[in-house]
């Protein structure tokens, strides 16, 4: 998958689509998704233009790799969801489930979420 400079997530970091911010640094922005499957539901994006995981790790600073993990930890805990527990997830790729070209970390929280995955 190739990134694509006018995905959603490219526009919301150019201001030209607007998001419900939750968090912001240096290197991250974190927002509600619009479509929640969960009470929180919130996305955290690098600033970088990454395609997903594989391309942050491969390319990415190592600034970069840790501001994003912890920015979804503290949004986790700003949101009041790291206590209870909360899930984080990353779709990869086509078969992984990945729908926009920019690497997006989903913060899931606010009740039991259960199983991910069917069994077979």
């Amino acid at each position: 998958m190739a990134y694509d400079t006018n995905n959603i997530f490219a526009r919301i970091l150019r201001g030209e689509i607007p998001c419900k911010k939750v968090y912001e640094d240096e290197y991250t922005l974190a927002f509600h998704d619009i479509s929640p499957q969960a009470p929180v539901h919130v996305l955290v994006i690098p600033k970088g233009a990454y395609v997903s995981m594989d391309d942050l790790a491969a390319n990415g600073s190592d600034r970069e790799i840790a501001a994003l993990y912890r920015a979804v930890s503290k949004v986790a805990h700003d949101l009041g969801v790291a206590a209870e527990g909360y899930r984080f997830l990353v779709n990869c790729g086509v078969n992984g489930g990945q729908e926009v070209p920019h690497l997006h970390v989903h913060i899931f929280g606010g009740r039991r979420l259960g199983r991910m995955i069917q069994i077979a």
